[in-house]
């Protein structure tokens, strides 16, 4: 198996955990086909790299932070189009059958909410908790990757979980989960 191929194995990790980072498929495959555009670069040297997977995540957590971030903070401007299209949607919306009548609509609004909770968790603490418990980095692992003390990556996994559990009490209630 070449260099390549060692890194495309972990493609479906990285756009899940670069999805949930942007909270939209194109600028999450954006992220990640810079990722790999710098991966392959350094690996045209033929330098060895122990730990592909967290190498790769280091790549794309800094890279998120160098562009999307910085993109965060810069006024958007507005696509008419989009704002059209919108209304559209609402007005078909308005003509559609309720989704309750469909259980399966239904337990994918359950998943929804989570999802929502998790992406609402502010970009450090967001991170630290896909690369733990979605991608199962060890708190060393997940300290090289985001660059910081193991200590702040503990605390930080401690604390993205109780806001979790906070955002998705009512949640848990609401389904009998607790």
């Amino acid at each position: 198996m070449t260099h390549k191929e060692h890194l495309l194995i972990h493609i479906d990790a990285l756009y899940r955990s670069a999805r949930y980072l942007t909270k939209n498929d194109n600028n999450a495959d954006d992220l990640v086909q810079e990722t790999y555009l710098k991966a392959f670069k350094f690996l045209q040297d033929d330098k060895e790299i122990r730990n592909v997977k967290a190498w790769l995540f280091r790549i794309l957590m800094n890279t998120f932070i160098n562009k999307y971030r910085k993109d965060k903070r810069e006024p958007s401007l507005v696509d008419f189009d989009s704002v059209e299209a919108f209304h559209e949607s609402i007005q078909e919306e308005v003509m559609a059958p309720s989704i309750l009548d469909d259980e399966s609509v239904l337990d994918n609004l359950m998943d929804d909410n989570i999802k929502g909770a998790l992406e609402a968790l502010p970009d450090d603490f967001r991170m630290v908790i896909l690369l733990s418990i979605v991608e199962g980095f060890s708190y060393k692992e997940i300290s090289k990757i985001v660059n910081c003390p193991v200590g702040t990556v503990m605390s930080r996994i401690y604390r993205g979980r109780k806001m979790l559990k906070e955002k998705l009490t009512g949640y848990a209630r609401k389904y009998g989960f607790k």
